[in-house]
């Protein structure tokens, strides 16, 4: 899989860019602020719909202009698809497959895959639990684009079950009888999306765990079998669920996890904790309540590694994320923004010789020293608007 052309209008702050593409190794160099990373940001873009830098889209589109176009050709074994999509703050974003209009955005998930590394991508070991299960939402909507739908209704019906704790819960303290009528109601919804995304998560955590562990000691390198045990990288997920998640799930060679079972365990648990949530007027049980646990040893990584044990974690789960997209059968297109001037020579030159036969790796640097030999290939030079190639 490769993107064989990219070209934006009014994104971020580029007027027009115009820019074809190849397999193999292609360098974007450029000095802080010429728009680099803009037109890498536009590839991960047509694979989440999404952003790594920010959470909403209207930051995508230039200032002054009513919308930001992206348009993509992608290829995938032997057979092209050209995507397009129109970004418009405050309405409705718009997706085209072959210039045919398709049905929502979201349809075109799956198309083309990514795997972005970034610095902001440090936030994943040292941040809150919310960068985690991102990280675990993106690549799970990556390997099945079907739960881009689960995880909005998902958050859909969150949004309407906390505002109907809220008004309870106020109701309550002001000596007034709390309408709970249809909590129940949306305690069933809750319960029967979040056991669909709960089960995608905790399959895909037993899924990528093992590459994570083989991957942390790449980084390293460091024979997985003599890494001393309190260095050894694993994952392990936190359910709001507690002693009630069942045992084994989410485990490497673990059960595979079953929906219904999970769905009853958090009605279960919902109905337990529901004078809680009442009171405090915020729902306390679901997915988003959930973390992934990253661990070196038996301690977590967040506070006890070290800067580099951090960014050898993160490219781990990076890299991770790489080989099982690979093994379902698309091999994505790694795009690496700006990430060698944060690691030290030893990190930046393993990670480059990891990385150096994906079938397409997209480089940001702000210098061309920064780019590791191993990465010789295609170079672009981006100044003052224009995106020139040079070798």
């Amino acid at each position: 899989m490769y993107v064989r052309h990219l070209q934006v209008t009014d994104f971020r702050s580029w007027p027009h860019a115009d820019l074809a593409l190849e397999p193999g190794i292609t360098a974007l160099v450029g000095s802080n602020g010429q728009g680099k990373t803009n037109l890498v940001e536009a590839v991960g873009y047509v694979a989440t719909l999404g952003s790594h830098r920010v959470a909403s889209d209207a930051p995508l589109v230039r200032e002054g202009a009513g919308r930001a176009v992206v348009r993509a050709a992608v290829v995938n074994g032997g057979r092209e698809l050209l995507v397009e999509l129109e970004i418009t703050p405050g309405k409705a974003n718009r997706a085209r497959i072959n210039r045919g209009a398709a049905a929502k955005p979201r349809d075109v998930l799956g198309i083309l895959r990514t795997v972005l590394f970034a610095p902001e991508d440090l936030s994943i070991v040292r941040g809150d639990p919310g960068e985690r299960r991102r990280f675990l939402d993106e690549l799970l909507v990556s390997r099945a684009p079907r739960f881009a739908g689960v995880r909005s209704d998902y958050e859909r019906v969150l949004k309407q079950r906390s505002a109907l704790l809220k008004s309870a819960g106020a109701a309550k303290r002001g000596g007034a009888k709390a309408d709970l009528r249809t909590l129940e109601v949306w305690d069933g919804h809750l319960a029967r999306y979040g056991a669909e995304l709960l089960a995608g998560r905790l399959d895909l955590v037993a899924a990528i765990a093992p590459h994570v562990t083989s991957a942390y000691a790449n980084v390293a390198a460091t024979d997985e079998a003599t890494m001393p045990s309190s260095r050894v990288a694993s994952l392990r997920y936190r359910s709001s669920l507690g002693a009630s998640l069942p045992e084994g799930y989410g485990e490497p060679m673990g059960k595979e996890a079953d929906v219904e079972v999970l769905e009853a365990a958090l009605l279960e648990e919902l109905a337990r904790v529901r004078p809680q949530e009442i009171e405090r007027g915020v729902s306390l049980v679901g997915p988003h309540r959930d973390d992934l646990e990253l661990l070196l040893g038996e301690l977590p990584a967040k506070g006890y590694a070290s800067h580099g044990e951090s960014w050898s974690f993160v490219l781990a789960l990076r890299l991770a994320s790489y080989h099982l997209l690979t093994e379902d059968g698309a091999e994505p297109v790694l795009i690496l923004d700006d990430v060698f001037a944060e690691l030290d020579r030893r990190r930046r030159s393993r990670l480059a010789e990891l990385v150096a036969g994906a079938e397409q790796v997209l480089v940001t640097a702000a210098v061309a020293e920064d780019v590791p030999p191993e990465l010789a290939g295609v170079r672009y030079d981006v100044r003052e608007g224009e995106v020139r190639r040079v070798q």
